[in-house]
């Protein structure tokens, strides 16, 4: 498993190198801020966005619009903690030996939160669990094949960074437009994209584990 959708050690994210991921860090650094904890805020702002996404089909139109845009910032909060989290504990150097734990729980109940919230607003909540589902499954693949000694498979267009953008711009449209039916759309999106995620770390895995020497 050693093609270009694979890093030997953390997820290739674009945004890492910026001046703002490097300002937060060194300011989450001096506030002195964990990684766990980071890692914990990620899921705070997770479960806010369920309960934006709860509440939003109760109220009149304004209050579903904004419940509908707080979801969304909700979304990318927890994503900058993704990405923060990271770098206090690799670049600031306050990595824990029980950082894998914190790395990966939290991130796994966040998928599931946020996306069945997204499917109780949009008036299926099991659409939303089905795409929490698959997104927990495209995770345990990843993580299988590091168990098995291979570099972890970040590789998908559906991989969390793609789920999320779709979600949060679904989210937006939803708040402008058709709440119901654009929500529906971005998670049946969804789900077919982490499906194609999900089906390929499956055959790259299987291909690894033919291919290794017993």
């Amino acid at each position: 498993m050693t093609d270009a959708n694979f890093s030997t050690n953390r997820r290739p994210v674009a945004a890492r190198g910026s001046a703002w991921a490097a300002k937060l860090t060194t300011l989450a650094v001096q506030r002195g801020l964990t990684p766990n904890q980071i890692s914990m805020a990620s899921a705070g702002f997770a479960l806010l966005g369920l309960g934006f996404y709860v509440v939003s089909p109760l109220g009149p139109g304004f209050v579903q619009w904004l419940c509908l845009i707080l979801a969304a910032i909700a979304c990318e909060a927890r994503m900058v903690c993704n990405l923060i989290d990271g770098m206090v504990a690799v670049e600031g150097g306050q990595g824990t030996p029980d950082g894998a734990f914190w790395n990966e729980a939290p991130d796994r109940l966040s998928d599931l939160m946020l996306l069945t919230g997204a499917g109780i607003a949009a008036g299926n909540a099991g659409l939303g669990a089905v795409a929490g589902a698959l997104a927990i499954a495209c995770a345990y693949l990843r993580e299988l094949g590091r168990a098995e000694g291979f570099a972890p498979d970040f590789g998908g267009v559906f991989a969390k960074p793609g789920r999320m953008i779709a979600l949060t711009i679904g989210t937006v449209v939803a708040a402008f437009y058709a709440t119901e039916w654009s929500l529906q759309l971005t998670l049946w999106v969804i789900i077919l994209g982490t499906s194609v995620t999900l089906v390929g770390r499956a055959y790259r895995l299987i291909e690894a584990l033919n291919a290794r020497k017993l």
